[in-house]
């Protein structure tokens, strides 16, 4: 595909990426003053925090008392993570978040006990299982998601014939439930995507699924975040998560240099200079990156918060 979409939706995870990463405590009023800042940009999707056990991501202890003090914005859906049953029963109780089922398996069985400490087996059937939650609740279900798509630190290469048949299932389940999925997340969690390996496994998908909407969550702990996101554009893809400043890393990936999501403002900018929309402010993005910055305490990987836009420059 040579043509690049008009317009790409991004789905802003650096508060729930980064806060469950950082080694240090963050107070939590400094975790609100992101999102509430991140809430001004022209971003309408934000995923703030992950009802996970704090004794696994100390980060997330607190992730009630960031929904409860966050200033929401009317036009911003505020959502979150979780990995099964417990953490979405957590999450129902929060009524400013905007709740969304996803079908979630994994590419990778090692990966999947390292993160979940289930088998492959027990997560397919634990899909079932919380499907029937989401229906019992009248949560919508409108998302698939397979982990580790690209390949594993603790399995190596994943077959791209692996994928697809992870998406079948997938959809199988979705069926089953009676259940439309909107997109496809593949995510690149242990960052071991290439630009030849997104349009592969992208086109493999759609050469068996042709109208299946895929979304890319690309991590960049080996610098090749921006270039799979261009690479996924060029295949038409038009859903990514991202997260600002570069902020975030998988704790389970077993690799020190984990990085975050593709840089959202890195993101928005390359898409300003090829002519695609955003409904995103770069400038204030650009503020929240250095905010990001701030709260962490640390430099964080973006690099247009450092080299700012061309606009000033042009004008």
């Amino acid at each position: 595909m040579s043509d690049l979409p008009s317009f790409m939706h991004i789905t802003e995870e650096g508060p729930r990426e980064g806060f469950q990463f950082e080694k240090g405590a963050i107070p939590t009023e400094r975790k609100i003053a992101l999102i509430d800042a991140l809430s001004q940009t022209g971003l309408d999707q934000i995923q703030i925090v992950s009802f996970v056990n704090p004794k696994n991501v100390p980060g997330m202890a607190d992730a009630e008392d960031v929904v409860h003090g966050i200033t929401p914005q009317p036009e911003v859906a505020y959502t979150a993570l979780w990995l099964n049953g417990k953490g979405f029963e957590r999450a129902l109780r929060e009524q400013r978040l905007t709740l969304k089922g996803t079908i979630q398996l994994a590419a990778s069985e090692k990966f999947l006990m390292r993160n979940q400490n289930r088998t492959a087996a027990q997560q397919l059937a634990g899909q079932h299982a919380i499907l029937e939650m989401y229906k019992a609740s009248g949560v919508p279900v409108e998302r698939g998601s397979v982990m580790a798509a690209f390949g594993c630190n603790f399995e190596g290469d994943v077959p791209v014939s692996r994928v697809v048949a992870l998406v079948g299932q997938i959809l199988d389940v979705a069926k089953e439930h009676g259940v439309t999925l909107t997109y496809v997340t593949l995510a690149d969690t242990m960052a071991w995507a290439t630009p030849l390996a997104i349009k592969r496994v992208v086109g493999a998908l759609r050469e068996r699924w042709s109208d299946l909407d895929i979304a890319l969550h690309l991590h960049d702990t080996r610098g090749m975040a921006i270039a799979n996101a261009y690479a996924g554009l060029e295949m038409g893809v038009t859903r990514f998560d991202s997260s600002v400043a570069g902020l975030g890393g998988c704790p389970f990936a077993g690799h020190q240099g984990a990085a975050g999501n593709v840089c959202t403002e890195d993101l928005v900018f390359m898409c300003n200079e090829i002519g695609i929309k955003t409904g995103i402010d770069l400038d204030a993005l650009i503020e929240c990156a250095r905010l990001a910055e701030d709260v962490v305490g640390h430099p964080l990987p973006g690099s247009v918060m450092k080299g700012g836009g061309l606009q000033k420059y042009r004008a």
